[in-house]
């Protein structure tokens, strides 16, 4: 087993690389979507570029950042689930004070990028920071810890409604709040994976608290975030396309259910994977809507 002394720089890059789990750009994905909702629908369709780019480069470095303090926090953990053993931290290939270091570094780059936009923009970076790395610890103690996460997770909405009209209005709290009940469904999934090993570890996720339910509590939660995406639409003037996307949305969601309802561990991670297709139908739907008004 290589040790954390004998890496090579090359080698210690790759573990860099595994640590920010950007061999496994899923996160990055399912953070990106509701932030280029946000953007789009703040704009009036029409965000510029170079917001786009700090924005999308911001979720990468963010997301990476939170992986980091994901794995800091569960390295005693790690080690005792199946599917987690061999990250570098549980495996002792990177130790925890590089990996601390890693994490202030991305955090540092993050709140850097914002620095071009406008102060309440910046003002909103702080409790972002706070939120992408308090959210590992909230598994020691909330029931739902996907909730946190999806506030974590979606709080690109009402930092991009800041960065395009200085103000946060009433529809991007409501798209936030979407963006928790979709992060409960799609996270949940995740959770139903690891619930063998999280129960044997006393880690808290929603699989556990909604036990036998948990596959309704999923359902109910698209449910929720296909109604309040619908309201947040119609309600700044978004018509059929957008509908179109919701639908279509709708009809993936339906396809997890048929994944996750015999509770096979490997179908539900397949769900998991699967909501970066919802999170792409509804962003279509609400591009093309602008397009086309």
């Amino acid at each position: 087993m290589t040790t954390m002394s004998t890496l090579s720089l090359r080698q210690r890059l790759s573990e860099y690389e595994k640590l920010m789990r950007l061999d496994k750009p899923i996160g990055i994905l399912l953070l990106l979507w509701p932030t280029l909702w946000a953007l789009w629908v703040a704009s009036d369709g029409r965000p510029a570029a170079w917001v786009v780019a700090i924005f999308v480069v911001g979720t990468v470095l963010m997301r990476s950042a939170g992986c980091v303090i994901n794995d800091y926090a569960d390295k005693d953990f790690d080690g005792h689930v199946e599917r987690t053993r061999n990250r570098p931290l549980a495996a002792r290939r990177i130790s925890p004070k590089e990996a601390l270091g890693l994490a202030a570094g991305l955090s540092v780059l993050s709140f850097l990028l914002v620095l071009p936009l406008n102060g309440l923009t910046i003002a909103m970076s702080v409790p972002a920071v706070f939120l992408a790395g308090s959210y590992p610890y909230t598994k020691r103690f909330l029931a739902i810890p996907q909730a946190y996460l999806g506030i974590a997770f979606g709080f690109g909405i009402p930092m991009a409604f800041a960065a395009f009209q200085n103000d946060i209005p009433l529809v991007a709290w409501v798209m936030l709040l979407a963006n928790v009940f979709w992060a409960v469904a799609y996270d949940t999934e995740y959770a139903m994976v690891d619930r063998p090993d999280d129960l044997k570890i006393g880690i808290k996720t929603s699989a556990i608290t909604f036990g036998r339910f948990e596959v309704a509590a999923i359902m109910i939660c698209y449910a929720m975030t296909l109604l309040l995406l619908g309201w947040a639409g119609l309600a700044t003037g978004a018509g059929a396309p957008f509908l179109a996307g919701l639908v279509v949305a709708a009809g993936l969601m339906a396809y997890h259910y048929t994944l996750i309802r015999e509770r096979d561990r490997p179908r539900c991670f397949k769900a998991f994977l699967h909501n970066n297709w919802v999170g792409g139908a509804i962003f279509a739907g609400w591009v093309a809507d602008y397009l086309l008004r």
